[in-house]
């Protein structure tokens, strides 16, 4: 069932509504609210949409940005969005890092019920990155690649037998331990006197990821019980009801077995026993062994097949969740690094990573989009989703840069040559405004080339976080509470130049659309509302451009 906007929320805007209004929010018998507040000189405006001159640009579309769990909210910026907006995306707000558990287990309830309504409403949806280098589930592949437990047998270490012993050679950092020769009809014995600190045994090799077993044989001549504290390799080790204390009993011998894995960063062993503040103890035979760590790391092959069944399982996760509805995706996400490869130093090189799993980093820097491409399209038609109408795009941030642009078409090149699709690139934009006649005639001629270059690939081409900040002459940034009127004006203007420049440069049967980033203003004056949700001339601008005034 639809959910009812709150009513409450929209009286927060000042200004008036027109009844008018509601014929264009009835959307497939989902009644929206009106579209946030109206003012002079907007007052008359109809939703941006409407606006696109699809008779010359057919495939021209323009999207909003929102977070999902704020889309699902179904207030205001929900309602600015379906009703002026042909499609939504919902950015990095749904990524792996926040929907898959350490165990892999995958909630789409945000995703579904997101689709649910839009296919109600019957507006459109671009999809989520498939693969990225950051937002990953990385504590999954933590969990995935983690080591293999294996059989191991104990290792013998070190044995001191000071029944047959002439002499103690060990340390002592408080006492004088002795040999007490012909002790009993055993042999000797080690005498520990009161009060003493000793090394019972010592300079053993340690395994740090080992786990230590030493036994001892040990008589008091206390007649009562006797509590002593025992150090392994710099770990005070707990036994009994008190802590690290072990029970020595009067007048016999006992066998005392004490457990514990090294301190960190010690490199040689020994146990160290002290507290026997009433009795002289006797020691006689000693023995250290040790479990290696029962853990092995996973093989190169182990891994890759491990990550394999990652993408296959993510993959089958979303697209059950999307059911054929999202058609477009990015495929990958921001692949490119600022490093440059090493065999061609005018090519950047993919990201990688020493500290985390990374896709390209398993299967290769030329494998991984055809093993990604393969694995998205095989869950899309299981899923119930038409391959024809399938699209995957590339995402990527900073493609003015004319090396990171010939960069990208060099890897996509590769990636398509190895069987990946890749039908469009979605361009990350980082747009400004300056008031400086020069650095703004910089900032169009090199928008101008971006958009050049976009079109000469042949691609479908998408423009991603449509936003542009604006500048005073000085390189000042201006705020969206000090900006003029005058200035708005002047951004408005540019926001139109950009729309303009998109729709005639990049040719008709290329274009997918814009999206904007921000629908209202931040800090910075970058909506088509105030934050108060008041249309400005920005709006105006976008009805304009886009009805190609």
């Amino acid at each position: 069932m639809n959910k009812i906007f709150r009513n409450s929320l929209l009286m927060l805007a000042a200004g008036t509504f027109v009844a008018s209004c509601a014929d264009y929010n009835d959307l497939g018998g989902f009644k929206a609210d009106p579209d946030p507040t109206y003012e002079m000189p907007y007052a008359d405006l109809n939703p941006v949409k409407t606006y696109i001159d699809k008779a010359n640009y057919p495939n021209m579309s323009i999207d909003a940005s929102i977070q999902l769990k704020e889309f699902n909210k179904q207030a205001l910026n929900h309602t600015a969005a379906i009703t002026n907006f042909e499609g939504v995306d919902f950015g990095y707000s749904f990524m792996p890092a926040d929907y898959v558990s350490k165990k892999g287990y995958m909630n789409f309830m945000d995703l579904k019920e997101a689709l649910n309504h839009i296919s109600e409403i019957g507006a459109n949806v671009y999809g989520c990155p498939i693969v990225s280098s950051d937002k990953q589930a990385d504590d999954w592949f933590s969990t995935l690649t983690a080591p293999i437990e294996v059989q191991v047998l104990p290792v013998d270490d070190k044995e001191v037998d000071y029944s047959t012993a002439t002499e103690f050679t060990g340390h002592a950092d408080r006492g004088k331990p002795t040999i007490e020769v012909n002790y009993d009809d055993k042999g000797n014995a080690l005498k520990i006197p009161k009060r003493s600190k000793v090394n019972i045994i010592e300079d053993f090799d340690i395994d740090p990821l080992g786990y230590y077993t030493v036994t001892f044989t040990v008589k008091s001549d206390y007649s009562k019980e006797e509590n002593i504290n025992c150090t392994f390799s710099g770990t005070k080790v707990m036994s009994g009801k008190e802590a690290r204390k072990y029970t020595i009993r009067p007048n016999a011998w006992q066998t005392i077995k004490v457990e514990a894995a090294p301190a960190e960063g010690v490199t040689k062993g020994y146990l160290m026993i002290e507290g026997n503040l009433n009795a002289v103890l006797y020691v006689r035979n000693v023995k250290v062994s040790h479990t290696p760590d029962n853990h092995r790391d996973q093989t190169a092959e182990e891994i890759k097949d491990t990550i394999t069944y990652a993408i296959n399982k993510w993959c089958d996760g979303l697209m059950e969740a999307n059911a054929g509805r999202i058609k477009s995706f990015d495929l990958i996400d921001r692949p490119l690094d600022t490093k440059s490869l090493e065999e061609n130093p005018d090519i950047f090189d993919l990201k990688h990573a020493t500290d985390k799993i990374l896709w390209q980093d398993i299967f290769g820097s030329e494998e991984y989009a055809p093993v990604v491409s393969k694995a998205a399209s095989a869950a899309f038609a299981k899923h119930g989703g038409d391959l024809a109408e399938l699209k995957f795009f590339i995402n990527e941030t900073g493609l003015e840069n004319q090396k990171k642009f010939e960069s990208l078409k060099y890897w996509m090149n590769i990636w398509e040559a190895k069987g990946a699709k890749i039908d469009g690139i979605n361009a990350e934009l980082n747009l400004s405004y300056s008031e400086d006649e020069a650095t703004q005639t910089e900032n169009e001629t090199t928008l101008n080339t971006l958009l050049e270059n976009l079109a000469s690939t042949g691609k479908l081409v998408r423009l991603y976080n449509f936003d542009i900040k604006y500048y005073d002459a000085d390189g000042a940034t201006v705020s969206a509470t000090s900006i003029t009127s005058e200035q708005r004006q002047k951004l408005a203007d540019y926001y139109a130049k950009v729309i303009k420049a998109y729709m005639t440069k990049i040719p008709s049967n290329q274009q997918v659309g814009i999206s904007k980033g921000s629908l209202y203003d931040t800090s910075d004056p970058v909506g088509l509302w105030t934050k108060d949700w008041v249309r400005n001339a920005t709006y105006e601008a976008f009805c304009k451009a886009l009805s190609g005034k």
